[in-house]
């Protein structure tokens, strides 16, 4: 069995994120986003950005973690203060990404980094994290669910290039972290 961790990403850690990112993406969103689209996510430049996240992020809230199996990277969170118009940063924060590489999930990885960042968070006196899921992502907004995460009844629609071509409802999901257990709901 191996050893299992979460920690802060390093920079060094930004093309394994990048290729766990494009595996989820080619995995969850085949079919559904424009080859470019999914090809982009383990590209050069994904691990530039990624590598820049995590080297100079803007914020204390601005955070990349990783799971580990051994010393092997197998997944990540990212997370940012929420831009939504109706929520009041540095209260909310927002997860951008969470990722386990495919031949790595339901061993536990996903938990690990979900509580890791709640325990981040909470220590940053952040109240709330929300995170944007769509249809497609039904894995993701089950294990949310099952974790205590909530539909908090906001929903928006990404038109993906501008051109109305590639267009992604989402609904947001978000959960309280004042209470250690993580409940669903919003004080």
């Amino acid at each position: 069995m191996a050893d299992t961790s979460v920690r802060p990403a390093r920079p060094d850690d930004a093309p394994l994120i990048a290729a766990v990112q494009g595996a989820v993406w080619s995995q969850v969103y085949a079919g559904l986003l424009p080859p470019d689209t999914l090809a982009g996510a383990g590209s050069a430049d994904a691990v530039a950005t990624w590598r820049q996240a995590i080297d100079a992020p803007p914020s204390a809230q601005h955070r990349v973690l990783v799971a580990l199996a051994d010393d092997e990277v197998v997944g990540f969170v990212a997370m940012a203060p929420s831009s939504d118009p109706d929520l009041v940063a540095p209260e909310d924060v927002e997860v951008h990404a969470l990722c386990v590489a495919p031949e790595r999930t339901r061993v536990g990885h996903g938990s690990r980094l979900v509580n890791a960042t709640a325990d981040v968070m909470r220590g940053l006196a952040v109240g709330h994290l929300h995170v944007w899921v769509s249809d497609w992502e039904k894995g993701l907004r089950q294990f949310l669910e099952r974790s205590g995460w909530a539909d908090d009844g906001a929903r928006r629609r990404l038109d993906l290039r501008g051109d109305g071509e590639v267009v992604v409802d989402q609904v947001r999901l978000a959960t309280a972290l004042a209470d250690p257990s993580m409940t669903g709901s919003r004080s």
